[in-house]
């Protein structure tokens, strides 16, 4: 099998799961994801290599990516559907070059790098006559789906990402506080689609009685207070709660993963100054890209290493990756589909993830070949050390789950349950 990896951004370089979750390598970090020093690598003892190949794909102005061309218009690569395109030629070329296309084939994304995998099944399978797989979605975007930006919908589903991090803070309830997380996350599930969603979108017509039951709720479910629930008119921005939830303790929470506590220049506020997950992973992956690439592997070249490159403006316009996927799906009995998740993100939380893997059809005709998994760290569970081991298992068994035997018609390979005490949907 090949398995074709992208990180996300959309102008983040690959070097987040190269050095953090499926390569032989993996960067010198703590056990929860806090940078160390010295830095460096070391062997990575649940690399999925030993079931598959592993390709780490570093899109235009990314890593050491670059335009070449002066006179290249660079609306061939800045936007949804550029960007699918021209990684599908290179696919293309990729896969003939190294006489790939008897493999079976694996795209695995990263944050909007699962909007570009999505997308990617269906060009490959209906302009290059690639058929995969797999497509694993870690920490995924709404992939078209819905409208972005705020609605009833978008603010009801993070309220369990909400619980998840205050009962990390020990912020929830002494009886919430002391259940396990999987059981709460389950009732808590339960609650923002049955209760919070109802309410949220009767507006402004809610009846007093039934907000101030709402407000009551949701201050217990997220370890807010009532009144700070009810001064957001029941729906609490994720960063008034960032802000928010340890404001009395003098710390912020991390966006991408909320176990992380920032220090703003002052208490007051809406808003935190800094993202102090990202700060801490930067710090931890900049000097062992640079190490690994040029020390070790011995690639010389006098250009920075863009862990963020330049690629805007980013056309965002006529994005319908998730139906390309769907329709891939649909037409390729072989393909299957793995959510992976952490429950502290608040940046892609995983409850719209699980939202998005239950809307990808809304037939239910291929619910089977779908799996959700989730994790007790952030948007890169696989900083985490249980969750590196855990996470790379969970691909080594979606692959060999997916891979039918020699000769099996279309129709076989149906995907087993989940992993027992993943908080799965009812």
């Amino acid at each position: 099998p090949l398995v074709v990896s992208f990180n996300g951004g959309p102008g983040s370089g690959s070097l987040w799961m190269p050095l953090g979750y499926t390569s032989p390598k993996h960067l010198v970090i703590g056990d929860e994801g806090q940078p160390v020093q010295p830095y460096g690598v070391e062997d990575n003892e649940h690399s999925i290599l030993d079931v598959a190949d592993i390709v780490y794909v570093n899109p235009v102005n990314t890593g050491f990516s670059r335009v070449l061309d002066d006179e290249v218009d660079e609306e061939t690569y800045f936007g949804v559907n550029a960007d699918v395109e021209y990684l599908a030629d290179w696919l293309d070329t990729f896969v003939s070059r190294h006489n790939r296309w008897r493999s079976p084939k694996y795209l695995i994304g990263e944050s909007y790098g699962t909007t570009r995998v999505s997308g990617l099944a269906g060009e490959l399978q209906n302009s290059h006559w690639m058929y995969l797989n797999g497509v694993i979605l870690v920490s995924p975007t709404g992939l078209g789906i819905e409208p972005p930006g705020p609605s009833p919908r978008s603010e009801a589903l993070k309220l369990p990402y909400y619980t998840a991090t205050a009962w990390y803070h020990g912020q929830l309830p002494q009886d919430l506080q002391q259940r396990d997380l999987d059981d709460l996350l389950s009732e808590v599930e339960d609650y923002a689609i049955n209760e919070y969603l109802p309410a949220l979108s009767r507006g402004g017509f809610i009846d007093d009685s039934q907000k101030e039951t709402v407000a009551q709720e949701v201050a217990r479910w997220s370890g807010l207070s009532e009144q700070f629930v009810l001064n957001h008119n029941l729906a609490v921005p994720a960063d008034a709660f960032w802000k928010e939830l340890l404001r009395e303790e003098g710390h912020t929470l991390g966006r991408l993963d909320s176990r992380y506590k920032g220090l703003d220049a002052k208490n007051a506020g809406s808003e935190y100054d800094y993202p102090p997950e990202l700060v801490a992973w930067n710090h931890a992956f900049a000097p062992a890209i640079n190490h690994y690439l040029r020390d070790e592997l011995g690639f010389a070249t006098d250009l920075q290493y863009n862990l963020f490159g330049s690629v805007y403006p980013w056309d965002d316009e006529d994005n319908d990756t998730g139906e390309q996927l769907r329709q891939a799906m649909a037409q390729n009995p072989f393909l299957h589909v793995m959510v992976q998740s952490g429950y502290y993100d608040g940046a892609t939380d995983y409850f719209s993830a699980k939202y998005v893997m239950w809307n990808l059809d809304r037939r239910g005709a291929l619910r089977d070949r779908m799996r959700f998994e989730g994790y007790r760290s952030g948007h890169m569970m696989y900083l985490r050390d249980d969750d590196l081991e855990t996470a790379n298992d969970d691909i080594r068994q979606f692959i060999e789950d997916s891979l039918p035997a020699a000769g099996a018609p279309a129709g076989y390979g149906r995907m087993p349950p989940a992993r027992s005490g993943s908080a799965e949907s009812k």
